[in-house]
């Protein structure tokens, strides 16, 4: 272990678990292998990156992460009424994440809001947006990158 603390240029080790508010785990590496990537990779987002700069390896810190700094308020322009007609013969219920096909061909998911007679209210804003994570996270190496 070095004393060297997690800042641009370093290559980070790290256990973490994301928390919702009320305590339910969205994402944790602690039944795995540890994360490892290189600070400003893209494989973090730049509010839970930003949490960690100062830390060494043994360090153990829970942060609350601002929706402006995590996953975004949310975009109510992300919220599509979509004709019922278009979703054929699925059992439609509330919650229900759906896949679509972009207009590049490409996958974009959708959370079902809110189902009415002739129109489906999906939400396509990311399904953390507009929430304060916990952000748990054990350090376990820094080096150089």
């Amino acid at each position: 272990m070095t004393d060297l603390r997690i800042n641009h240029d370093t290559l980070v080790t790290l256990h973490f678990t994301l928390k919702l508010p009320n305590g339910d785990v969205v994402d944790t590496t602690l039944d795995k292998q540890p994360a490892t990537f290189k600070v400003g990779d893209g494989s973090l987002l730049p509010g839970f990156e930003q949490a960690l700069f100062g830390l060494k390896a043994g360090d153990k810190r829970s942060f609350e992460i601002e929706p402006e700094r995590g996953f975004g308020p949310g975009n109510p322009q992300n919220l599509q009424n979509i004709s019922r007609d278009q979703f054929d013969e699925m059992e439609l219920e509330e919650g229900l994440l759906v896949i679509f096909q972009d207009a590049a061909g490409g996958e974009l998911p959708g959370v079902v809001k809110t189902i009415h007679e002739t129109v489906v209210e999906v939400d396509f804003n990311h399904p953390l947006a507009g929430k304060i994570i916990t952000f748990d996270v054990e350090i376990i190496d820094v080096q150089a990158a």
